[in-house]
């Protein structure tokens, strides 16, 4: 099974979160239990562990395209790279993203591959790859993006039903012949620098569930009410999961988004490049992000309670996506509160004051 066993140990003097783990295999038996501390997760922190997934092979494999892609010359990738215009699909550079208030460049670069784009090879929806990339699509890419579906689609089912909605309802908004910004992404970061303390700044994630696998720590996560940032430790075998702004506001706040961020590794992993893959399902673009309180009156209960407007977003998944990945752009980075608003999610939860 693949695992850590080749980079320094996850230090166990650092703050880190005790995620749930949730077993797929006994997901997929219709396990009371196992559902249920899944529906808990979903809930509550919107982050878990999850084991027993299958798809261990893909994700060794989509870590050497990853390398192999990684590895061109610069002057090839940014042939590839996504621009400021709101893009999600393509090759991200270094130093093209604002991470903070101040507008400090990020130093993180990573790969994001549709998949519309890898359903229609040899043909394309979005854009064109690298050819490392095209010399996987058919081996790596789309079986890896086939099995995340697959994992993320049990979800949604099982909280079609926790939600009181009826059967396929969060399904059809992720049909895979409608166009849209699911993808496969590998990121790297370099090793840490002096006085490095930011990857990715605190967000939420913009689509409906992420399926992450990471060999590094470096992810930590806010809880609600937190005034500290919490690590995630890597678990050999586990991938991480969780809620994004989609279901967040599809299931008027019941499915939690909560607020994340990527810094340098702890310990003696700070000397290594961090890698991480992902898939991340997101809504067909044309989809309006509202909750669904036609369909479920446990949705329109809770939506009733929030503030007016606060699941009434007025904006497509497309345009959602669009705002917030051009909104980091560093290009974007005007004055701080213009840059705030243009990439914000569904965080409800106040930073730390303390910058750690």
């Amino acid at each position: 099974m693949p695992g850590l066993t080749k980079y320094p140990p996850f230090p166990d003097n650092v703050l880190t979160h005790p995620l749930l783990v949730v077993d797929f295999e006994l997901v997929k038996k219709r396990d009371e239990d196992e559902i249920e501390k899944l529906w808990k997760a979903a809930t509550g922190l919107g982050f878990w562990y999850l084991k027993n997934h299958g798809v261990y092979e893909e994700v060794d494999a989509m870590f050497d395209m990853g390398r192999e892609t990684m590895a061109l010359p610069l002057e090839e990738k940014m042939k590839y790279e996504l621009g400021d215009g709101g893009s999600s699909i393509g090759y991200k550079a270094a130093g093209v993203q604002a991470i903070d208030d101040k507008g400090t460049r990020d130093s993180t670069e990573f790969l994001n591959i549709s998949m519309n784009d890898a359903f229609a090879w040899p043909q394309y929806v979005h854009r064109t790859y690298p050819e490392t990339v095209n010399a996987r699509m058919t081996s790596t890419i789309r079986p890896f993006i086939e099995k995340s579906l697959v994992i993320n689609n049990t979800f949604l089912n099982i909280f079609d039903e926790k939600l009181a909605l009826p059967a396929g309802s969060l399904a059809r908004f992720h049909q895979t012949d409608e166009q849209g910004d699911s993808l496969a992404r590998c990121i790297r970061a370099p090793p840490r620098a002096p006085d490095e303390k930011l990857f990715v700044p605190p967000h939420t994630d913009f689509g409906t569930i992420t399926f992450l696998h990471n060999r590094t720590g470096g992810l930590q996560v806010l809880p609600p009410g937190a005034t500290e940032w919490y690590y995630v430790k890597p678990v050999p075998g586990y991938a991480i999961c969780n809620i994004g702004d989609a279901l967040n506001i599809f299931s008027g706040g019941f499915l939690r988004s909560n607020i994340h961020r990527v810094v340098p590794p702890p310990g003696e992993q700070a000397m290594l490049e961090r890698w991480s893959v992902g898939f991340f399902t997101r809504p067909a673009d044309h989809v309006v992000l509202r909750a669904l309180t036609e369909e479920s009156a446990i949705i329109a209960e809770a939506a009733a309670r929030a503030a007016p407007g606060s699941f009434e977003t007025g904006t497509t998944a497309g345009d959602w996506s669009k705002r917030r990945t051009g909104g980091l752009r560093y290009n974007s980075y005007k004055d701080v509160e213009k840059w705030k608003g243009m990439w914000k999610g569904t965080e409800d939860t106040p930073l730390p004051t303390l910058n750690e």
